[in-house]
């Protein structure tokens, strides 16, 4: 990893195992990646499938949730894949979260905090977000904002890059993602697209009806795990579905995005988003999740942690990275949809639940 200025905190990532380069700005979140390179160092144009170390780690620092336990989740209509009001784990260590930091330094540019819980709640908040920084990381994190206060913004702007304020249509929502754009953070809103909210987030985008200031509206798929059900997921063939990939194809006063589960629905409705600023499943490419449990699996979807690799006691990131279940979670991206003439844009979509991807495409296949 290379400053080119240490006010600036741009840096690139040269990745001789795969033969590409990647730059982050710490200070913008931008992120770029070349092709694969030749032998000459000429960009061949092709996507690298992988890294040879994760770009950017979820960490769930948290095991427990405080405003799961209200059931003000369940109230908004949202489905704790992780199962905040059922589950009650221990929060990680700071210990363990400094060895995850330790190894990601010069290899890795952001730490995703989050987990079972608002993070912004752990007991070592502002430690855990200067250890980040001790080591030429940037983190972030997604918050309920039941607890954010004046105190807690102020901390964010001194170390995170964004914070993300999850959507749940209450006065404490609102009054965090206040408290946030006062402090000057890059404040994020992460929508959960249902069947029980995709009518409220069409009417939203049609009246540009989001708080003033925000940077993006992530729309993030119902996925369901833990608590979230399937009787909440979309369907391909819902009309919904069509109209509002077509709201995400207009314009708008504040910048909408979507994770890479949506990524399927804009490829087959959108005419107006370029391919190349969408990105597809990085989980076990790019990216992973490492839980309060020190578990490492490729995405936090993975519940039931069918893919999962203990840290620890001679088991480091690089070693969980490189293991068989994350190679078997690689295969199925690889093996998917063969015949398809778009597969390098989705590779089949989520490799974990095949259910909710939106394609109709009679040349689906997905690996078992």
């Amino acid at each position: 990893m290379r400053s080119s200025s240490s006010a600036e905190m741009r840096y690139i990532i040269n990745d001789k195992k795969y033969s590409f380069r990647s730059a982050f700005d710490t200070e913008t979140g931008v992120y770029v990646r070349t092709g694969v390179l030749d032998e000459n160092g000429h960009d061949t144009g092709i996507d690298p499938f992988m890294a040879s170390f994760p770009h950017l780690i979820d960490v769930g620092v948290m095991g427990h949730c405080i405003h799961g336990k209200t059931g003000l989740c369940a109230k908004a209509g949202i489905g704790c894949y992780q199962s905040g009001l059922l589950v009650e784990q221990p929060n990680m260590t700071v210990e363990n979260f400094r060895w995850i930091a330790e190894q990601c330094r010069g290899r890795c540019n952001q730490l995703a905090l989050g987990g079972r819980g608002d993070p912004d709640q752990h007991e070592h908040f502002e430690e855990l977000l200067a250890i980040s920084r001790e080591n030429i990381l940037v983190p972030n994190f997604t918050t309920s904002g039941y607890g954010m206060t004046a105190e807690l913004a102020a901390i964010c702007k001194k170390y995170c890059g964004a914070v993300a304020v999850s959507w749940y249509r209450s006065e404490y929502t609102l009054k965090a993602i206040r408290l946030l754009l006062e402090a000057g953070v890059k404040t994020n809103i992460h929508y959960v697209l249902g069947k029980n909210s995709i009518d409220e987030a069409i009417e939203r985008l049609k009246n540009n009806d989001f708080p003033k200031g925000i940077n993006p509206v992530i729309f993030l798929l119902h996925k369901p795990a833990g608590q979230g059900t399937k009787q909440n997921m979309l369907d391909f063939a819902d009309p919904r579905v069509a109209e509002f990939f077509g709201e995400i194809d207009a314009r708008h006063p504040f910048k909408v995005g979507m994770d890479s589960c949506n990524v399927p629905g804009a490829i087959n409705f959108c005419k107006n988003v370029l391919p190349e600023s969408l990105d597809t499943c990085e989980g076990a490419r790019y990216s992973c999740y490492i839980g309060a449990d020190m578990v490492m699996v490729p995405c936090s979807f993975d519940q039931q942690k069918r893919y999962e690799v203990q840290l620890g006691e001679g088991v480091s990131i690089e070693d969980a990275w490189n293991s068989a279940p994350f190679e078997r979670f690689r295969d199925k991206m690889r093996g998917a949809c063969p015949g398809c003439e778009k597969r390098a844009l989705c590779m089949g979509g989520c490799p974990l639940m095949p259910e909710i991807v939106f394609c109709g495409s009679e040349k689906r296949l997905i690996k078992q």
